[in-house]
């Protein structure tokens, strides 16, 4: 722990009214004073790694600012986690949830720290060679066919979500969501959202779905293993061929040279799209001859993310630096989408 540098003072975190109210309702957790880092921020959950000096815990709360409650379910998430700790799916342990606004300004919970890397960068996964690269990228479609495994009843996630009818509101939401955020005209938007309503598939059996699953959401271990699936803070359930329509969907942006996520894809060694969709299929036993629509459904949400935050911007709600070209990507993530649909059957 020597070589992190913490501290007392975190945006969104006072650890001083942490450490007081964790020494009287939860003493057996914490020998001392905290102290931590912020890991991540921004608009997502906010994400902290903290100690007391001996063990070391991550913290999970959300975004400052006024934030819809059902974006930012800390239960939900915690929920979700503490039901796959006796599965196949490698998650974090969860130690305690706190609902109460008045501890630290906002609901929380604590959970295990897990040594691992969120590979984010090509160059990251070149420096490790193409059979690692392979390994890891491997890794990371088991890992999601075992998530999509799970039965959630079994599991006690049997009223996490309404399964029934998914596909149809994940496409009449996202329109809505396109709506709220119109800032100018996009022809290709209407015709993507046409596309999909006119070629909208039967749901497949639902299962657990990530929401957000790619190799910078999972921790990757010192023998290139997944050790933990982490940010499922956009969990349900639902189909789970979302969940590898999305995945897919960042392969071929990473092939395009469309800068949405990270590159990995594009490093020696990692999975190409062919392989990662037979071995999930194989894995799985799903029928993949639509994932056309599931690609298309991807590129939709995508975009619809993307140009929120370029109308944020507009609006000049957004902090940090970059986001004067972010909705330049807008147009070819829904060409990308356009061109899915006559995938679709095949």
């Amino acid at each position: 722990m020597s070589s992190r540098h913490y501290g007392t003072d975190l945006p969104g975190l006072d650890l001083r009214d942490l450490t007081a109210w964790l020494s009287g309702a939860h003493p057996d957790l914490i020998a001392g004073e905290l102290r931590g880092r912020l890991i991540t921020g921004g608009r997502s959950n906010l994400t902290y790694e903290i100690t007391d000096g001996s063990v070391v815990f991550v913290l999970r709360r959300p975004p400052l600012g006024h934030v819809l409650r059902t974006a930012h379910d800390m239960a939900r998430e915690h929920r979700v986690i503490s039901a796959l700790g006796d599965t196949g799916v490698p998650v974090p342990d969860t130690y305690l949830l706190c609902v109460d606004d008045e501890i630290i300004g906002a609901p929380f919970y604590l959970m295990e720290f897990v040594a691992g890397a969120p590979y984010r960068t090509r160059d990251e996964l070149t420096a490790l060679g193409p059979d690692r690269t392979r390994a890891i990228s491997t890794g990371l479609i088991d890992t999601l066919a075992a998530l999509h495994s799970i039965d959630p009843v079994s599991v006690g996630l049997g009223d996490f979500g309404r399964p029934d009818g998914f596909l149809e509101r994940q496409v009449r939401r996202w329109k809505q969501q396109l709506d709220a955020s119109h800032s100018r005209e996009l022809p290709a938007a209407a015709e993507l959202h046409r596309l999909l309503a006119a070629h909208r598939t039967a749901d497949s059996a639902p299962r657990i779905v990530h929401g957000d699953y790619r190799l910078d959401n999972v921790l990757i271990d010192a023998r290139d293993r997944v050790a933990a699936v982490i940010d499922w803070e956009m969990a349900t359930l639902g189909d789970p061929l979302t969940d590898i329509g999305l995945l897919v969907l960042y392969q071929r942006l990473g092939a395009l040279g469309i800068p949405v996520a990270t590159d990995v894809v594009t490093a020696p060694g990692f999975l190409g799209e062919t392989a990662i969709l037979e071995r999930y299929s194989a894995l799985t036993g799903r029928d993949l001859t639509q994932i056309g629509f599931y690609l298309a459904l991807a590129s939709f949400k995508l975009a619809v993310i993307i140009e929120g935050i370029h109308y944020r911007y507009l609006q000049g709600q957004t902090v940090g630096s970059g986001f004067e070209s972010v909705g330049e990507v807008v147009e070819p993530l829904l060409s990308v989408g356009i061109a899915a649909v006559k995938e679709i059957g095949k």
